[in-house]
């Protein structure tokens, strides 16, 4: 019979305490693997295969033509594409084009508007002279319709480094929010009526940015961003340079190679902006 185990004494597992770290140990232990170990001893025995010079001129080649390889590929991979080939100028055509064909139905919407209003000034007829005057400064500051007079005119583009596609400089671009901060400073200086690159703004225009780039009314843009507000040239030139969109514009140039340039102009020309859909408002009882 057995002895039973006396209560306290600790049971014997016949263990090795590292057992659980057996990769550790066959690394400590065995640095050299056993078919490294075995060329070796082979190599020392004289009973090694031995490679004659044919062998190790082409194991030199293809050493030499791998290196080769590697070379050229990293380079092939670093080297820009051509401009024309970049995805980015493939972008900007895509842009343009786009820009074109929205231009031509915003013609054919401006002429229907112009339609419409004569049209209504026809019903209306000269009794309702009051109630004409009062729907068209309605339009205007609405901006359903195009107006037209003196102004100022803002011109902000990319870096040229940044025109020339050259790495690093995504800071160097014109974004959503330099165009929105040269906005409200134009509308803090007085401008009556305002549009970027031909599209006007109204109270429900949004800008900003989808990929590198910027949407006015979900219409893309490219550089150069050319602003024009409608106003008192002078008094608009001497409000917006107190303004902090004087300022921003003088940080772009300055820290981020983006120049911009404020021009007064006698005659300004804005379209008619994108109208807004009626929105249904029910009183709550």
């Amino acid at each position: 019979m057995s002895t039973p185990r006396p209560a306290g004494s600790p049971i014997s597992l016949g263990r090795r305490p590292d057992a659980s770290m057996t990769l550790l140990n066959e690394v400590t232990e065995r640095p050299l693997d056993p078919g490294y170990a075995a060329a070796a001893q082979a190599r020392a025995a004289g009973t090694a295969p031995r490679y004659g010079a044919v062998s190790r001129v082409l194991v030199l080649l293809a050493a030499a033509a791998l290196g080769l390889g590697g070379v050229w590929a990293a380079k092939a991979l670093r080297a820009p594409l051509p401009s024309g080939e970049s995805a980015r100028a493939v972008l900007i055509e895509q842009i343009r084009e786009r820009i074109a064909a929205s231009e031509e139905l915003t013609a054919q919407n401006d002429g229907v508007r112009t339609e419409i209003n004569d049209l209504q000034v026809t019903a209306l007829g000269s009794g309702d002279a009051q109630v004409l005057d009062e729907s068209s400064d309605l339009a205007v500051w609405a901006g359903s319709t195009a107006v037209h007079g003196p102004g100022l005119v803002i011109t902000v583009e990319d870096s040229v480094r940044a025109q020339n596609n050259e790495p690093g400089t995504q800071e160097q671009r014109v974004q959503d929010f330099d165009l929105q901060v040269v906005v409200n400073g134009l509308w803090a200086s007085g401008a009556e009526a305002i549009a970027i690159n031909g599209h006007r703004l109204t109270a429900a225009t949004a800008i900003r940015t989808a990929g590198e780039a910027v949407l006015v009314d979900l219409q893309p843009l490219v550089t150069p961003y050319v602003v024009e507000a409608i106003g008192d040239p002078q008094g608009m030139r001497t409000s917006f340079a107190r303004t902090s969109a004087a300022t921003h514009l003088s940080t772009l140039s300055s820290q981020f190679s983006i120049p911009s340039s404020v021009t007064p102009a006698d005659d300004l020309v804005l379209p008619a902006g994108t109208t807004s859909g009626l929105v249904n408002v029910t009183e709550s009882s």
